[in-house]
């Protein structure tokens, strides 16, 4: 065996323009890096922004709709009617009954309510002890200073109370929102209700 010198790489030293070389790479990566970062934050940005609006634009659908709640006066003779938002004022409304329970539309103004009176003799014809019956609701009110319409279908809950040689009580029982923004005729939406009860 013989113990023959190995031989040695040459050592080389990077020449100025190869250190440039690198150098140059290396900052392009960390600018291609940087730029994607950037453009990946504005993406979870503007998602976040859409988001928001619309969960604020849903906030402000909301705050704008309008509901009534009905709660009954005396022995059912009445319904109470009010705005679920105290800052949204009822000027007048107009009502609209099946035309088998009431032919004519009834207008208030100041004063929103449901009146047995109006629609006795047609429940009483339609022969149910207990039920609902839709009414359209074309209601004008007072929001922000601003005069804004809702058009609606309500169910009305009445019963009807058997007397001894007088003709059958009724009575109204509450109102619950069967359909919001109605377009068209309110007086065929709540013939139409009614007749697919």
């Amino acid at each position: 065996m013989s113990d023959a010198p190995r031989k040695r790489l040459p050592l080389r030293f990077l020449t100025l323009a190869e250190i440039v070389g690198v150098v140059a790479v290396v900052v392009a990566v960390l600018g291609y890096w940087d730029s994607h970062r950037e453009r990946t934050q504005e993406a979870r940005e503007k998602a976040l922004a859409a988001r928001e609006r619309q969960v604020e634009a849903r906030a402000n659908t909301l705050k704008q709709a309008f509901l009534m709640t009905g709660a009954p006066e005396g022995s059912g003779d009445r319904i109470r009617l009010s705005s679920l938002r105290d800052e949204q004022v009822i000027q007048t409304q107009t009502i609209w009954f099946p035309k088998d329970i009431r032919a004519a539309s009834v207008e208030t103004t100041g004063n929103p309510r449901l009146e047995v009176s109006w629609i006795e003799d047609g429940l009483r014809k339609a022969r149910t002890k207990e039920g609902r019956v839709p009414v359209g609701v074309l209601t004008v009110f007072i929001e922000d200073g601003q005069t804004k319409t809702d058009r609606a279908v309500y169910q009305v809950g009445y019963s009807l109370h058997a007397r001894t040689l007088r003709k059958a009580k009724v009575e109204l029982d509450g109102l619950s929102l069967a359909r919001r923004g109605v377009t068209g005729d309110l007086q065929a939406a709540a013939d139409n209700l009614w007749t697919a009860r």
